[in-house]
């Protein structure tokens, strides 16, 4: 028998389009990254960051936005910003219940896009 994988461990898409709501409701509070969505379109944000994280965790989404180092070039966002974007994510994960492993598995898998986000 198959071991279930972190989508499925997550909760699939409707708890993860949840998570994904909680993570812009805190990006758009977080007075460190707050002034990079203000023009944002919530819905399509969140759309677009549950794909992501459906598709990247073994779920049969497809992502239909673009590559993260093509969104983020040009931004120049700093190591502090990454870090609140992670604690955003870390502070979303714990509101949801979600357990330690599958936090620390999401977390490895954003740190590990650190090279297409940061001062790129």
């Amino acid at each position: 028998m198959n071991a279930p994988n972190l989508y499925e461990r997550l909760g699939g898409e409707a708890r993860i389009r949840e998570l994904a709501g909680t993570i812009f409701d805190k990006h758009k509070n977080n007075t460190t990254i707050h002034n990079r969505y203000v023009d944002s379109d919530r819905d399509n944000v969140i759309r677009l960051v549950t794909e992501f994280i459906c598709n990247g965790t073994g779920g049969p989404q497809a992502y239909s936005g673009r590559d993260m180092l093509t969104t983020h070039r040009g931004m120049n966002i700093s190591e502090q910003e990454f870090v609140a974007v992670l604690d955003d994510i870390v502070e979303a994960l714990d509101e949801h219940g979600v357990g330690q492993r599958e936090k620390e598995e999401l977390l490895m898998i954003s740190w590990s896009l650190k090279p297409e986000i940061v001062r790129v």
